[in-house]
């Protein structure tokens, strides 16, 4: 498995960058993640990311768009304009969780 060095950490991650260590991942390497892909953060995109880490410590997968809309309770208009183009696969990216089932 590929390592890549983000804010000071060694962190684990797959041929796609997608972190593979839940545990690795906190705010600041979300920083660094969002910013290499030109997302802003804000307390919005901070809402959606909580949503999906819970999630995923409970369910042990990474929710897809259809989750974080209905469970979540943010619809999918503001997933695409918090995360433009391919929102699962930012949120998930910057959430430091691993590429939703379905995302090519």
């Amino acid at each position: 498995m590929p390592t890549t060095v983000i804010e000071g950490h060694d962190i684990s991650v797959d041929d796609e960058g997608f972190l593979t260590e839940y545990d690795q991942w906190d705010p600041s390497i979300a920083c660094a993640l969002a910013t290499a892909i030109g997302v802003d953060l804000t307390d919005e995109h901070w809402k959606v990311i909580n949503f999906l880490r819970e999630d995923f410590k409970v369910n042990g997968a990474t929710p897809t768009l259809r989750r974080v809309s209905t469970a979540g309770g943010i619809d999918t208009k503001s997933l695409f304009a918090l995360f433009p183009k391919k929102p699962a696969k930012k949120m998930s990216y910057i959430a430091g969780l691993p590429k939703p089932a379905g995302c090519v």
